[in-house]
């Protein structure tokens, strides 16, 4: 299952092109990738699981700061909200995610 989330669960594996799909034109430095669930079944290892589907939702009126940072690590302690959870998961992984930035 193709996500922009990744924890330290998954595996991630460069996509390569099938003859089928319309040649696009190349572009340096791009690399398409997939996350999927490792053996631990999921990407979400523990953030509301007792959602069938955790979707968040904010007005930008709503938002108190001028910038405000969402998690896309999913191991943020104040999820949906980054609190630098994503700099651990990525020394402890080699990952590179980091957070949603929303401007008011």
């Amino acid at each position: 299952m193709a996500t922009p989330f990744c924890a330290a669960a998954c595996r991630l594996s460069v996509v390569a092109p099938t003859t089928a799909q319309a040649p696009r034109p190349r572009r340096r430095g791009l690399v398409a990738v997939r996350a999927e669930a490792g053996a631990g079944g999921g990407i979400n290892p523990a953030i509301r699981k007792e959602e069938d589907k955790v979707v968040d939702t904010v007005l930008i009126g709503e938002l108190a700061k001028p910038l405000t940072a969402y998690c896309r690590c999913w191991r943020s302690g104040t999820f949906p909200l980054c609190d630098g959870a994503h700099v651990k998961h990525n020394k402890a992984t080699g990952d590179n995610v980091g957070p949603l930035l929303v401007k008011k």
